[in-house]
Parts: C-alpha cells; sequence; structure tokens
C-alpha cells in the first residue's frame, strides 16, 4: 500500500463542497463590482429587493456566483443579497422524522420477520446538507432502510423481539457515522415494531401453552406429594391417640351435615358420641 496514498475518509472529507472556501475569481468580482454599483444607483428602491428575511429555525446558502459564499450559512434575522449575483436556498434546522415502512428480513436463525421503525435527525450544518446532497430527507431515509436491513440480519429473532433498544443504539451509530459527514445528525432511533409470521405465532403460542400446562402438572404433582406427607404426619398423630381419632371423625361429621341429610347425620353422629363418652368413662 502506498503510503503518501489518503485514505476513503480523508478523501471523501476532501472531495466534500464548503469544507474549503474558495475566492470569487476574476469575473466573479467583475460580477460582484457591476451588481454592487447597480444596487447603489437604485438605492432606495433596490433595498427592498436586496433584503430578505430568515425565521429562527432557518438559514440561507448564498452563491455568490455559483459559489458558497462563506462556509457559514447565514441567519436568522435580515441578510443583504446582491440582485442578479446572488442566490441563495432556505435550509430548515428543525428536528424531522422519518418513518421506516414494515420490511420482511431474515434474520440469523433463518426466521422471517417484519420490522419497522422511526429516525429523528436534524441538519447541522447547513452549507454541507445543501452542496453536498441533493435531498438530504430523500438520502437519510433510504440509508435508514438499509441499515436496519443489514443490523436485523445479522440478529437473531429473539434479540429482534427482546432487544430493540441495543439494536436502536447500533442503527443510530451506523446513521450518525455515515451522515455527519452531509452535514445531518441522527438525534434517536427507535424501533416500533417487530411481526412475525402467523404460523410462527401460533407455533410459539402451542409451545407456550405446552410449557405452562407442563409447569401446572409438576405443580399439582408436588402439592399431590406434600399432602401425602402431611397425611401421613397426622396419621401418625392419630394413631398414638384413639380419642383423636373420635374427634377427627365427629368433626368429619359435622361439616358432612351442612350438605347432606342432616337427620340421618344426627342419628349417627348421636350414636358415636355416645360411644365416645363412655370410654371416657
Amino acid at each position: 500500500m502506498d503510503p503518501g496514498a489518503s485514505s476513503p475518509e480523508k478523501q471523501d472529507k476532501e472531495n466534500l463542497v464548503g469544507i474549503k472556501s474558495k475566492g470569487l475569481g476574476v469575473c466573479g468580482w467583475i460580477l460582484f463590482l457591476f451588481s454592487f454599483l447597480s444596487m447603489v444607483i437604485t438605492f432606495p428602491i433596490s433595498i427592498w429587493m436586496c433584503l430578505k428575511i430568515i425565521k429562527e429555525y432557518e438559514r440561507a446558502v448564498v452563491f455568490r456566483p455559483g459559489r458558497i459564499q462563506a462556509d457559514k450559512a447565514k441567519g436568522p434575522g435580515l441578510i443583504l443579497v446582491l440582485p442578479c449575483i446572488d442566490m441563495f436556498v432556505k435550509v430548515d434546522l428543525r428536528t424531522v422524522t422519518c418513518n421506516i415502512p414494515p420490511r420482511e428480513i431474515l434474520t440469523r436463525d433463518s426466521e422471517t420477520t417484519q420490522v419497522d421503525g422511526v429516525v429523528y435527525s436534524r441538519i447541522y450544518s447547513a452549507v454541507s446538507a445543501v452542496a453536498n446532497v441533493s435531498d438530504v430527507q430523500q438520502a437519510t431515509f433510504l440509508l435508514a432502510q438499509t441499515t436496519l436491513r443489514n443490523v436485523s440480519g445479522t440478529q437473531t429473532l429473539s434479540q429482534i423481539l427482546a432487544g430493540r433498544e441495543e439494536m436502536a443504539h447500533s442503527i443510530q451509530i451506523l446513521l450518525d457515522d455515515a451522515t455527519k459527514l452531509r452535514g445531518t445528525q441522527v438525534a434517536q432511533v427507535e424501533i416500533k415494531d417487530g411481526r412475525i409470521p402467523g404460523q410462527l405465532q401460533r407455533s410459539m403460542a402451542a409451545e407456550a401453552k405446552a410449557t405452562q400446562e407442563a409447569r401446572a402438572r409438576v405443580l399439582a404433582a408436588e402439592g399431590e406429594m406434600n399432602a401425602s406427607k402431611a397425611l401421613k404426619s397426622a396419621a401418625m398423630v392419630l394413631a398414638e391417640s384413639p380419642i383423636a381419632l373420635q374427634l377427627c371423625y365427629l368433626q368429619t361429621l359435622t361439616t358432612v351435615t351442612t350438605e347432606k341429610n342432616s337427620t340421618i347425620v344426627s342419628s349417627a353422629h348421636e350414636c358415636t358420641r355416645g360411644h365416645w363418652w363412655h370410654q371416657l368413662q
């Protein structure tokens, strides 16, 4: 590799318009003097044609003649534009939104999904935006589409659905690096939604349902095991005291009387009570 050769990034910076200011040249100065004299001769009528109002959120890039007048755009407020020689372009510096429509993407694990998002960007250098890009918003929109597709292709489906913030941050870094030399700054990127096909949704729903049923069966089995241990402990306690067994039996009959025939259960209750009283005596 030739050590004297410049890097691609350096060459891009050198090829950008508006980085270096250039003079008007001989013809340019002649036209400038002619336009200035014309304005002076026709004063004060010409002053109304030369004064332009630039709003607070706008900047004006002035070309004289055909070349950018300064590295920095003019405005806001009143600016002076010479007739017949100066041309200016207004640039809006407010933040604009760029909606990325849903695009079908093949993920790293060979699953298809549709991902859409929104990009917030603003122009911070009006000179670079006007001189180097024909349509800043369209360029940012197309670059955001391709970047979203490329980043999503390196992620699995679960990563896209669960890690939207990380993926949006990666897209923002890539977009900001690509657009900052063109006078545009990407302020924020948000992933709105990640859609999956209907067949895959049904498969995931069936898998989730099967997992829930398996978990319910495990919980039921654990409950039965705990209940059997409790019954075993209760049986051992009742076996040591026959009177406690009779009391438990009476409590069971009392519970049954609230649902079954109270007359029949009452007779059995009295019989059992008499037997229990006889044992106590």
